[in-house]
């Protein structure tokens, strides 16, 4: 359901996050709209943003943004793919529970253990057991009720640092509509709980790939090889991929500390465009 105060937005061309669709080999950028909305879910009302082509109907995608929320550079993801690769996008704000709108508005300034106390709070409200199983249904629900998206194709989901994990959350939630999710530095895949979400992998009917950061896979070489058993085993089509020289947040324009390494998000952009032209048919 659209909010009172929602503003149409048209984009020509690449966002910032991007880099010319010649260039990397895509198609001719498309005209795309944003619009704000709003999701009834279980837990009340998701604010979230809406991207897609100007024209027709397309696969939709569903963003899970970092620890940061709702901002800018998410937005630009998703303009990205509306843009350049024909998605209709929705980038949530995975915080809505108790936080509205952008809580950061550039991760770039944010001290991270300055923040730790206003930080855990907003991300205990989405990781928690049962969010992200009455989340994704509610977000599938709508996104199949817009005439932006075609409901024959199957639904991507990509997610970053602690959207991760919720990236298989969302994949085991709805197996039937989603039929690809991607990881990029996601942390707490593999845990030892018996809630870990390397452990959904039964319950997944999508294609998946994990982009591991050498810092989090020094922390814990086996749980890439962990994880992707898990996959394996669950004959789940998987591809858990270490980038030996990036750091965790490489993928994310506006990570605090310098974090963000070009050349190896471009490598995980690539790898993700070609899931989601391998599976969302």
């Amino acid at each position: 359901m659209n909010n009172d105060e929602i503003t149409r937005r048209s984009f020509v061309g690449i966002a910032a996050a991007g880099v010319a669709a010649a260039a990397a080999g895509t198609a001719e950028a498309q005209q795309v709209v944003e619009t704000n909305v709003e999701i009834k879910t279980p837990d009340g009302t998701c604010d979230a943003a809406f991207i897609h082509p100007a024209t027709g109907a397309h696969p939709a995608v569903i963003i899970w943004p970092d620890a940061f929320g709702l901002r800018q550079s998410m937005r630009d993801m998703g303009k990205r793919l509306a843009s350049e690769n024909g998605y209709s996008v929705l980038v949530v704000n995975p915080f809505y529970r108790v936080a509205k709108g952008t809580v950061y508005p550039n991760a770039a300034t944010v001290d991270f253990q300055a923040e730790r106390a206003k930080l855990t709070p907003l991300m205990g409200s989405i990781t928690a057991a049962g969010t992200v199983e009455k989340d994704a249904p509610a977000f599938v629900a709508w996104l199949d009720s817009q005439p932006q998206v075609d409901k024959t194709k199957k639904i991507g989901t990509q997610g970053y640092c602690m959207g991760g994990p919720l990236v298989i959350r969302t994949a085991a939630a709805v197996p039937e509509r989603i039929g690809a999710g991607a990881s990029f530095h996601g942390g707490g895949l593999v845990t030892q709980q018996p809630t870990s979400p390397h452990l959904l992998a039964p319950k997944v009917k999508a294609r998946m790939y994990f982009g591991v950061a050498a810092n989090d896979d020094m922390q814990d070489p086996t749980a890439k090889t962990r994880l992707k058993e898990a996959f394996e085993a669950a004959k789940v089509p998987v591809e858990v991929e270490l980038y030996p020289m990036a750091q965790h947040g490489w993928c994310v324009p506006d990570m605090p500390g310098g974090l963000y390494s070009k050349a190896d998000a471009e490598r995980g952009w690539s790898k993700l465009t070609a899931l989601y032209k391998a599976a969302l048919v």
